[in-house]
């Protein structure tokens, strides 16, 4: 299995928004788009590509190889493409986690008050798109919203934000917010168009999962062909005790992110209503609960791992 790149040509073609992206793209030539935006989602759900297609339309309008709406692609070649990859052009500013940071820090938002302080270039729109916006803290979240609450009228602000995480809530009502969701069918498809191939092929059912998105797919697809651990044949329950065993939620970005979510499916998975009410609630709610912790004190998480295994999948 090779590893999948979502650098290429997938994240220049635009899948599954095609009305919602002519929406704002008809707001925007009747100079009624809002300036400030949120794209909130789950992760991988398409909400940064749908950015950087939207960021792409508005620069490349009046350029050569601009924008191809027909059929939502971006030109690899079209200048403004370019620059904005290279985050070298003039009415561009990116905000994201830096490194391993938790939080984007308020001197960041510092540096961007001060760009967008300045003239843009050829008196065109600047646009300010903030990655991970759920990673703001209380004081960057609290500079951003001076300058979000007067902005230029020649700043588009797009946040894109976890729907499953929060932003503070005067944030959050100073912006129109947008809601990106998929169909299960919707996300397989689009999956299957970006690899070229049939994922249920690649990848057992039992760990296509109802909450995925297009980039738990190719996610887990790349962490298969980059471990060399072949999961197209493999039940959930094999592939918690392989990830748990080789420590790939130390080594592995994709798996340190998402393990606790398998072990909640895992979890749910095992519900049997022929059960007690008791019985349920010991198995279910006491390992969601020392998860919860688990993220919300910084806790030992081996530990944790050893005890899930003894007691729940070696149980």
């Amino acid at each position: 299995m090779e590893l999948i790149n979502t650098n290429n040509e997938s994240s220049n073609h635009l899948y599954g928004y095609d009305d919602f992206f002519l929406y704002l793209v008809n707001l925007y030539n009747n100079k009624k788009l809002p300036n400030k935006i949120i794209f909130s989602g789950p992760k991988g759900i398409g909400k940064c590509t749908f950015a950087y297609h939207l960021i792409n339309y508005i620069f490349s309008k009046n350029e050569d190889l601009k924008y191809n709406l027909n059929n939502f692609i971006i030109n690899k070649s079209n200048k403004s493409y370019n620059l904005v990859i290279n985050n070298t052009h003039p009415n561009f500013f990116l905000i994201d986690l830096l490194n391993d940071n938790k939080v984007i820090e308020i001197s960041q938002i510092r540096e961007m008050i001060n760009y967008a302080n300045k003239s843009s270039f050829n008196n065109k729109e600047k646009i300010i798109l903030i990655n991970n916006a759920e990673y703001l803290n209380l004081s960057s979240s609290n500079a951003l919203l001076k300058i979000v609450e007067e902005p230029n009228n020649n700043i588009i602000f797009l946040l894109i934000c976890d729907s499953s995480k929060k932003i503070i809530d005067t944030l959050k009502s100073r912006c129109l917010k947008f809601n990106f969701n998929l169909s299960f069918n919707e996300c397989i498809n689009i999956t299957n168009k970006i690899i070229q191939k049939d994922i249920s092929e690649l990848i057992n059912k039992d760990l296509i999962y109802h909450y995925s998105t297009v980039g738990d797919l190719i996610n887990i697809v790349n962490f298969s062909a980059s471990s060399k651990f072949n999961i197209s044949n493999i039940t959930l329950k094999d592939f918690l005790i392989n990830i748990i065993d080789e420590k790939y939620y130390k080594s592995d970005m994709y798996i340190k992110n998402n393990i606790f979510k398998y072990i909640e499916l895992y979890l749910f998975k095992l519900i049997d209503p022929s059960k007690s009410q008791k019985q349920i609630s010991l198995l279910y709610e006491n390992f969601v609960n020392k998860i919860y912790y688990l993220k919300k004190f910084n806790l030992d998480e081996e530990s944790f791992f050893i005890e899930f295994k003894a007691k729940v999948l070696n149980g």
